[in-house]
């Protein structure tokens, strides 16, 4: 069985998405160097499908679709919602979405504690340490939340982050019929991809910068 993958194409760069497993997306300055990347990481990604009980072999990447990006594409963050992300989920894919979710989260907890306070630079000099990354990924969560209509207010305790977290799996977890889950917001697939890619991609880039 085949991997289904759409491209977001921006002008300079690409990414890879997996259509079926949220989170596994990858970017490259053409579309074969996203599908390349996108396979590179698949050992990495079956960590997250493990810790949530789920067998992972996703099979030859097959493009189904092409969107449009921008430069928020070339910056290295996905932002188009393919038209794949309109149609209904069902209770197993929710079920199945949260508790890569979830899986997500415990990971990327279990890396930051095992990583340095400071983190070597990036490539070009830069990066945040761990616990700005932290703080980052918490703050990116609590805007993302809001555009499935989950709105808590700034927290610093790990039981504010608890209750944002639970909200937003409530809201996963339901049936969908592929509609934006609030005005001016996201579809529930989209929101799923876009969560668990940024949880995902800051467990990668702290595994890489560990001094």
């Amino acid at each position: 069985m085949n991997h289904r993958v759409y491209l977001e194409i921006g002008p300079k760069r690409v990414f890879a998405c997996s259509a079926d497993w949220p989170g596994w997306c990858r970017i490259g300055k053409s579309e074969e160097a996203a599908i390349g990347a996108l396979l590179d990481y698949t050992p990495r990604y079956r960590v997250i499908a493990g810790r949530a009980g789920l067998e992972f072999a996703p099979g030859d990447p097959e493009i189904v679709e092409r969107v449009k990006g921008d430069r928020n594409t070339d910056f290295g963050a996905i932002g188009a919602i393919p038209g794949l992300d309109r149609e209904p989920v069902g209770a197993p894919e929710a079920a199945r979405t949260v508790a890569l979710a979830r899986a997500a989260w415990d990971v990327f907890a279990e890396v930051a504690a095992a990583s340095p306070e400071e983190l070597r630079k990036g490539p070009r000099g830069g990066g945040r340490d761990r616990d700005k990354m932290v703080a980052h990924v918490v703050e990116a969560e609590r805007a993302y939340a809001r555009k499935i209509g989950v709105r808590h207010k700034p927290f610093k305790d790990t039981a504010g982050l608890a209750a944002l977290r639970e909200d937003i799996v409530r809201v996963l977890s339901r049936p969908s019929d592929g509609a934006p889950l609030t005005e001016g917001g996201w579809p529930a697939r989209y929101a799923a991809r876009r969560i668990v890619w940024h949880v995902a991609d800051h467990i990668w880039e702290m595994e890489d910068r560990r001094v």
